[in-house]
């Protein structure tokens, strides 16, 4: 792929932009063994020999992009004056030094794209592209729709009117809503204070997508390289071309990407309850912001959630009976009152005797060897 002489030197780190083309003009570069002093000359960095001062131009950076699903308590930089813990110290066997595209707070999680590709990330950063990132706000107590239609249409913060989002009320739980909240400015802890100028503070926020990026089933601290189709759209939406010839190896278990739905973590298609089909309603009461019902969650019971709190709301089938359930006793009806009338395969009374035919009780007036002269013998 061929690009201008200027940019092929600023990419190699020989040079800024401006000072490359400083060397153009002053005939410090040539290209195939020719002096190049016209700026805008295409060369191609992988097949022209390019010299800058009588030296060879050094190979191109391999270029890496990551999605991390960064946890709390991580700061977003390479490095902390506090001593805190890095989002950097989460790649382990990434060997290139890569660089954080945008922001998530200490106190945030989620989509964080991480590269070494400079270009793309003044793209994605930069307002005129718009990139859409989306949130799931928990927040205390339940908006008001007034409220929610004026965040929509933007709130005068202390720096300024903010541009229209994209928000809506995803679920209520335990008198708290849960917000998806869409935006495409890049402010300080922009989504904390809209909902904060709303009066509804955020009590935990998570970034689901970046773009045409999705969270999918990454863990946790987990991050994977993306994908080519992946990598395809996201440079169509920075305006900007893919050379794949220029990828750099990733020595780390990439984890397949799926595509999910931002307010729930349920896998397309897939119903998490036998007697509902896949996209049926959901009980509003139980629906929780992360729900632990994934691939890779694993619960002691059937019905019971795997956080370590558990809902009292919701019904456990294996601890919870009423008159339509099965009761665990046979014999025995279901409800809460137990029928005398009802015979128990293990009686409780006068046991059978000993000297009588198997199955039939002794009869009356004859005298056993055990109750001779109508007394019980001594064990």
């Amino acid at each position: 792929m061929e690009e201008r002489l200027q940019k092929v030197l600023a990419k190699a780190g020989v040079a800024s932009r401006r000072h490359a083309e400083e060397l153009i003009t002053g005939g410090k570069v040539k290209v195939n063994g020719k002096v190049i002093t016209e700026l805008g000359t295409k060369v191609n960095a992988y097949k022209d020999k390019i010299q800058v001062n009588g030296k060879p131009l050094p190979p191109l950076e391999q270029k890496i992009y990551l999605i991390l699903n960064k946890p709390r308590g991580y700061v977003t930089t390479l490095s902390d004056e506090r001593g805190r813990k890095t989002v950097v110290d989460l790649l382990k066997g990434v060997d290139q030094r890569v660089y954080p595209v945008g922001r998530l707070d200490y106190d945030s999680e989620g989509l964080l794209l991480l590269t070494n590709d400079g270009e793309l990330t003044q793209a994605l950063t930069h307002p005129k592209h718009e990139v859409k990132k989306t949130y799931m706000a928990r927040v205390e107590g339940i908006p008001e729709p007034d409220k929610l239609q004026a965040m929509a249409k933007g709130l005068t913060l202390e720096d300024g009117p903010t541009a229209p989002a994209d928000v809506k009320m995803t679920n209520i739980q335990d008198g708290r809503a849960l917000l998806q909240i869409s935006i495409h400015e890049g402010r300080n802890r922009q989504v904390r204070r809209m909902c904060e100028h709303i009066g509804h503070e955020v009590l935990r926020l998570r970034r689901t997508r970046l773009g045409p990026l999705e969270l999918g089933d990454l863990k946790s601290g987990e991050f994977r390289p993306l994908t080519k189709p992946e990598l395809k759209e996201l440079m169509t939406l920075a305006g900007l071309k893919l050379d794949v010839r220029n990828l750099a190896p990733v020595n780390a278990q990439p984890v397949k990407p799926r595509r999910r739905n931002p307010a729930s973590s349920q896998p397309a298609g897939k119903s998490l309850h036998k007697d509902r089909p896949a996209g049926g309603p959901r009980n509003k009461n139980t629906r929780s912001e992360e729900s632990p019902f994934t691939p890779r969650a694993k619960g002691l019971h059937k019905d019971k959630t795997t956080g370590t709190g558990r809902n009292k709301n919701v019904r456990d089938e294996e601890t919870s009976f009423n008159a339509r359930d099965k009761s665990p006793f046979k014999g025995k009806p279901t409800g809460t009152n137990r029928n005398k009338n009802v015979r128990s395969e293990k009686p409780t009374g006068n046991p059978m005797a000993k000297g009588s035919p198997k199955g039939k009780p002794a009869p009356k007036g004859k005298a056993t060897p055990q109750t001779q002269k109508g007394k019980p013998r001594a064990k």
